[in-house]
């Protein structure tokens, strides 16, 4: 089995950070690939930002190799049912997984995470894919990091104490680390918590073997079926030739 990790953003040191977190339990046979945006910004924090991170989300599915399966390695999930719609195999959003998994678990989760300025997106992620009920909030640390790899190594006491306090004041049964750069953060420190910790970057690489071990076919009818084909002008000549194809 072959499954990408596509990571929408910029930043090659956070992707490795999650490939060792998806590799660490990946099936035997389960090969991780990456990729990395070429362009864009470091991490993903805006509205704006995701549609730019969207855009490069299809350019690069179009450009990778043959996989079985690929995760939108952004917690925000930009592109993600774009994706569902052009592409043929399973796509999984990083922070989808994570949610889902969390909701076996508990009434509600938390999510908790490493800058404010993703506290607006993630809440609308959580309403687009209709969780909001179930989701107890999110919490964010306040004021500057050294570094976007070393974020939870650097936040980690603050870290936890946000996780706590969403168990205490705002009633969540589980927790999310929520963002990239926390990957491997929730099995390190799952002791030190009083509820289940959901990893998103384990999340999804387990249910992106689960969605392949049932074999889907693409949808031929639906809203998930792929778009007639049309010409495009100024794209990716792998994004304009998938636009353009009918197979």
């Amino acid at each position: 089995m072959r499954l990408l990790l596509l990571n929408p953003n910029t930043s090659r040191d956070v992707t490795a950070l999650m490939a060792a977190t998806g590799a660490a339990v990946a099936a035997p046979g389960t090969e991780i690939l990456t990729a990395t945006a070429p362009r864009g910004v470091p991490y993903i924090a805006t509205r704006a930002e995701a549609q730019i991170g969207g855009a490069l989300v299809l350019e690069m599915l179009a450009e990778a190799p043959p996989v079985d399966a690929a995760i939108i390695a952004a917690f925000g999930d930009p592109g993600l049912l774009g994706a569902r719609e052009l592409f043929d195999h399973p796509v999984i959003g990083l922070a989808e997984a994570a949610m889902l998994s969390a909701c076996m678990l508990g009434r509600r989760f938390g999510l908790v995470t490493f800058a404010r300025a993703l506290v607006p997106w993630y809440e609308e992620t959580v309403a687009a894919h209709g969780l909001g009920q179930r989701c107890a909030g999110v919490r964010a640390l306040e004021g500057r990091f050294a570094t976007l790899s070393g974020v939870q190594e650097e936040k980690e006491a603050q870290l936890i104490d946000l996780a706590r306090a969403m168990v205490e004041e705002d009633g969540a049964d589980v927790l999310i680390f929520a963002g990239a750069p926390l990957s491997g953060l929730g099995p390190r420190v799952r002791e030190r918590l009083p509820v289940p910790v959901v990893d998103q970057v384990v999340a999804a690489v387990k249910l992106a073997e689960a969605l392949v071990a049932q074999r889907p076919l693409k949808a031929t009818a639906g809203t998930f079926r792929r778009p007639d084909p049309k010409p495009s002008t100024g794209l990716a000549p792998a994004l304009a030739a998938r636009i353009g194809s009918v197979d």
